[in-house]
């Protein structure tokens, strides 16, 4: 891919962000890897795995124990986390069979991302999954097939009614484009405190074009009574510039408007870049789901993961350290948006811009906890 072609398309304000080409999150292995800087996911996965696993064993049983029975895994990624969520949902319907004495089923998994994702990573993983799955379930395991199906999943990505089940976990808050019309967002790189009105307005309006086509698409893959798990970023009130729904990326645009007064960059370039990203509340989801018309709401729940991932229920004798901490953070931010912000700016202030943004978050977060609010809705298809 030539990317020149990225470069301009992200820089000509007007038009569509190449979010589908550009967005991924930092491949490899290496230190500042999305495989590295994972741990937030972990811990969401986790909390979510109580949901996940009762969820796929009603359906299974409902759905009277199918000889086939067909997996999505939207927004896979790459890295350690990849085949979490596959593996408690076999496990659930493994567990399920061994316990009613049916026969395991054919299981048929897809791992979806962006066509710029590392699927390299997950796919070497994949004869230790399959070796491991083996050892541990035996013949109660039945067939079980993995593959790859990239593209957006702002679209269709499989034929009509084939999936009996979708699960997603921190992709949807990620939006097919840059909002329209925010040309005057001047000093911020999402909404700010500092944003207009408008601003507000046109990501909104996006996040509800694209959840709605989500849903529409999702509708039209999945069979009747098939459901879906969703776990997303979002916020726990409905104004979002109150609390710490902004925070994270006011503090980088402070540091790339630090380096703009350096002379390092063009702040021109600042007022040119947003990403393309959201934190819905659970009412602007919810109102979503009801008017799109397509899925039944089974169950929402919210729970919270401090911004510091290393203070966490598993963690006992955590003591705080600002320079670790900011290095984390930062670590964890450089993984989820460095694709985004090297074409735009160029991969040569990706280094400096992230020193600073460690020093910035650890001095925040030595004088602020910072939570981080998730939203886990599950539904059916009518």
């Amino acid at each position: 891919m030539d990317n020149n072609f990225i470069h301009n398309s992200i820089h000509e304000r007007g038009h569509a962000m190449e979010v589908e080409k550009v967005l991924h999150m930092t491949s490899g292995e290496g230190e500042y890897s999305y495989s590295h800087n994972s741990i937030r996911q972990r811990i969401v996965i986790s909390k979510v795995r109580p949901v996940l696993e009762k969820t796929v064993r009603a359906l299974y049983s409902k759905e009277n124990f199918p000889h086939y029975f067909t997996v999505a895994d939207l927004g896979c990624s790459s890295g350690p986390n990849t085949l979490s969520p596959t593996y408690e949902m076999i496990d659930a319907i493994v567990g399920l069979c061994r316990e009613t004495g049916h026969a395991p089923p054919e299981l048929l998994v897809f791992l979806n991302d962006l066509p710029s994702n590392d699927f390299n990573t997950g796919f070497r993983s994949l004869p230790d999954f399959y070796n491991m799955l083996k050892k541990e379930k035996g013949d109660d395991l039945g067939p079980c097939f993995i593959a790859g199906m990239p593209g957006s999943f702002y679209g269709r990505l499989f034929p009509s009614k084939t999936l009996n089940f979708v699960h997603s976990s921190y992709s949807v808050h990620w939006l097919s484009k840059v909002p329209q019309g925010i040309d005057n967002n001047k000093g911020n790189i999402y909404m700010g405190k500092t944003s207009p009105h408008n601003v507000f307005e046109a990501y909104l309006e996006q996040f509800q074009s694209d959840f709605s086509l989500f849903l529409r698409s999702r509708a039209d893959e999945i069979i009747p009574g098939g459901q879906m798990i969703l776990t997303f970023v979002g916020r726990n009130i409905s104004d979002p510039i109150i609390g710490n729904c902004c925070e994270i990326w006011e503090l980088l645009a402070k540091c790339l408007l630090q380096m703009a007064a350096e002379g390092l960059i063009e702040e021109a370039e600042i007022d040119k870049f947003n990403l393309p990203h959201y934190k819905a509340s659970r009412e602007e989801v919810i109102t979503i789901v009801e008017k799109e018309g397509s899925f039944v709401i089974d169950r929402l729940e919210t729970f919270e993961v401090n911004l510091d991932f290393n203070d966490n229920d598993e963690n006992k004798n955590y003591v705080f350290d600002k320079y670790k901490c900011g290095q984390d953070v930062a670590h964890f931010i450089r993984a989820i948006s460095e694709s985004l912000l090297a074409y735009h700016f160029g991969v040569a202030i990706i280094d400096d811009l992230f020193e600073r943004y460690a020093e910035r978050i650890g001095e925040h977060l030595s004088m602020e906890k910072t939570k981080d609010f998730n939203i886990v809705i599950s539904m059916t298809r009518k």
